[in-house]
């Protein structure tokens, strides 16, 4: 069975789901990706009545489209490559037909090679630490209040430290978000970060916290400095807890396309990132960027923010994501 026949089979298992929680996600998705498959698979059927006939033209205004849905010029460069020869080898040239082809090929860039795990690995004796990266104004402080919001929600004990201590009311802010999700906190404005995560990290162990999570500076203008500082971050969580921190997530604004990837990139180089947030997809027509964290960054993306309420932030699900991408073409 090709991938669009699983692609049809899946969009009939989504709509066919009663248990009310995963109708509620699948909604989520299916509203959070609305603006990129609007922009998208419009674009993709108006090629396919413009030219019934595959033709360099055709494929010109696909690489475009492609381009425009923030896929990333090197992985539609490679898309299109694979395409064509997929033309020449089978003798397509019915646009109609192309298109499943297309899809079908775009769907293998997620699913082919190393498999990249979405789920959060959680430390089995004592809390799990998870240390949040990301350039300022990506939305990293509300992505902790959602996650802290998410893990209060089932059941479990949570504290915020604030290791961005010298921006200008990013420790209040926090403090804030700890008392509207019922999270405890430890913060201290204008010292060393290293310094604060350390304490905070020993009252954590001392109110047997289950989930710490961490958030750093957002600079990212001096790499060097960043990486000193992150280094000792690492280095101070490691002494106090073995195998911390347990993820370390980049939190990336979906609707910078391009620019979350050269980001990516970036972090990357000077930390050890173990997967990415994308945030505000639901604003914008850039889903696409997905494929491109996995086929650039090799990167697997663990949580999608689709909305602005405290549960819009949703673990990453390549079916709900597919579904929610691709349905309208089925």
């Amino acid at each position: 069975m090709g991938l669009f026949d699983k692609l049809k089979n899946l969009v009939s298992k989504k709509e066919e789901i009663q248990n009310e929680e995963e109708k509620e996600t699948i909604e989520n998705y299916d509203k959070g990706l609305k603006k990129t498959r609007e922009e998208f698979v419009s674009k993709l059927n108006i090629l396919g009545i413009k030219y019934t006939k595959v033709s360099e033209e055709y494929f010109d205004e696909l690489e475009e489209t492609l381009i425009m849905a923030d896929i990333g010029v090197n992985t539609v460069m490679n898309f299109m490559d694979k395409l064509r020869k997929r033309v020449k080898n089978e003798n397509i040239t019915d646009t109609k037909y192309l298109k499943e082809v297309i899809v079908d090929e775009l769907l293998i860039i997620y699913v082919e090679g190393e498999s990249l795990s979405d789920k959060i690995k959680m430390n089995e004796d004592g809390p799990t630490v998870i240390l949040m990266v990301g350039v300022n104004g990506v939305g990293k402080t509300t992505t902790i209040a959602k996650l802290a919001h998410k893990y209060v929600s089932e059941g479990k004990k949570v504290m915020l430290i604030a290791g961005d201590t010298f921006r200008a009311g990013a420790v209040e802010q926090l403090k804030i978000w700890a008392s509207r999700t019922n999270s405890l906190f430890y913060g201290v404005d204008a010292i060393d970060p290293a310094g604060v995560i350390y304490d905070g990290l020993v009252k954590a162990k001392e109110e047997n916290v289950d989930i710490v999570l961490i958030d750093t500076a957002g600079r990212l203008q001096n790499k060097v400095n960043l990486m000193k500082e992150l280094e000792k971050i690492n280095k101070v969580i490691g002494m106090h807890i073995e195998g911390a921190p347990h993820e370390t997530l980049l939190v990336i604004d979906a609707s910078t396309g391009q620019n979350g990837i050269m980001q990516a990139k970036a972090f990357k180089e000077i930390t050890n990132i173990t997967g990415i947030v994308l945030t505000k997809l639901d604003g914008t027509a850039k889903g696409g960027i997905v494929l491109a964290i996995k086929e650039e960054v090799n990167l697997p993306v663990k949580f999608i923010g689709l909305g602005e309420s405290m549960n819009d932030l949703k673990p990453f699900d390549i079916e709900n994501y597919i579904y929610g991408l691709f349905k309208d073409m089925v």
